[in-house]
């Protein structure tokens, strides 16, 4: 899949919608399962299932699998004062994810410190989110970033429905 992508949620979180590139060519297709459970599949052009990612039963970690079940890694939110903090943790290294308290672009760092991604919603405002993602990283796919973004974005959902009750 390409680098750069858009993708968006729906407005129930259920449904499917198309991922496309920079040129609006549709690359995938982002499969938003149910709006009672949040999973995910990332299909590429053919509709063949590439990734799945949803949270495991009684938990607050998002996870990232293959299809079949053979986990690549899990999203989960870090504790912050002034900033949005979650960490992507793969056998492959552990990756920072953050944004500034009142924004909506978050960056993606490596171990090292190195922007590995950039996501950031490009719509929102009583309507389902739309994401813009750049993908830097040689070991990150961005069909495994699409669902590591898609995590970010249920966390938030649950922490926002959770205060709201």
């Amino acid at each position: 899949m390409e680098r750069n992508v858009y993708f968006s949620d729906q407005f129930f979180s259920a449904g499917r919608t198309e991922i496309y590139n920079e040129s609006r060519d549709r690359v995938g297709t982002l499969d938003l399962k149910s709006a009672f459970t949040s999973s995910v599949n990332i299909e590429n052009q053919e509709g063949e299932v590439v990734i799945e990612a949803a949270f495991p039963f009684l938990s607050g970690r998002w996870s990232v699998s293959y299809p079949g079940g053979s986990e690549l890694g899990s999203v989960k939110a870090s504790f912050s004062f002034f900033s949005k903090r979650y960490c992507y943790e793969t056998d492959r290294g552990r990756f920072e994810i953050e944004s500034p308290a009142l924004s909506g672009e978050y960056t993606i760092y490596d171990e090292s410190e190195s922007t590995v991604a950039v996501f950031h919603k490009v719509s929102g405002f009583f309507q389902a989110s739309a994401y813009e993602l750049q993908n830097h990283s040689d070991s990150l796919a961005t069909e495994e970033l699409i669902a590591v973004v898609m995590g970010v974005n249920a966390i938030q959902k649950r922490r926002s429905n959770a205060a709201n009750t």
